[in-house]
């Protein structure tokens, strides 16, 4: 008994997998948050976010991150900076994932895409950030709307002055220490 390899499906799989790590979502009010981050985004359509304008695609990132949200055990069904920060950094893995970018048309999301805020990547906003007033941190369990657009407007600034788009940041900022190590 054979059944067909479906190459892009087990690479979602995949992706998923390792873009929701153990300490991803740790702490974000019940256990289980990070096993329902990986199945629903193993199965979300990636050709919603196929979209003509960033609006539209705004739009769909609102739904998605709303949906996920529900998916989430009691307790952390209203964490809405979890389930974001989730898609965030799913979508950005598959920008990154050649073979699934390229499937779903999602090269033009690279200038769309958010930056996934946690607390390094909200040091490195207030380190780099010299024209914007921030908001104070409030974790990824304070997180809102509201105050991940603050945030995100501020990494546009930053973003442009490195000449990357925004989701890139998260390369700058992720784990800083670790990687200097690694360097030196």
């Amino acid at each position: 008994m054979n059944t067909r390899f479906d190459f892009i499906d087990r690479l979602q799989a995949r992706t998923a997998l390792l873009a929701i790590g153990r300490s991803t979502l740790r702490n974000q009010g019940a256990p289980g948050v990070i096993t329902a981050a990986r199945r629903y985004l193993r199965t979300v359509n990636l050709r919603d976010f196929a979209t003509p304008t960033r609006q539209a695609f705004r739009a769909a990132l609102d739904r998605h991150t709303t949906r996920l949200m529900k998916r989430f055990p009691a307790g952390a069904n209203n964490n809405w900076g979890a389930a974001r920060k989730a898609m965030n950094i799913f979508l950005r893995d598959v920008l990154y994932s050649r073979p699934l970018c390229e499937h779903y048309g999602l090269a033009k999301l690279e200038r769309w895409l958010e930056l996934p805020l946690d607390s390094n990547v909200y040091d490195g906003l207030v380190q780099d950030s010299a024209r914007h007033e921030l908001p104070r941190g409030p974790g990824v369990k304070g997180l809102d709307g509201t105050v991940s657009a603050q945030l995100q407007a501020a990494a546009d600034s930053i973003a442009r002055t490195n000449r990357i788009d925004r989701v890139h940041l998260d390369v700058k900022y992720w784990r800083k220490g670790a990687i200097d190590e690694l360097e030196g």
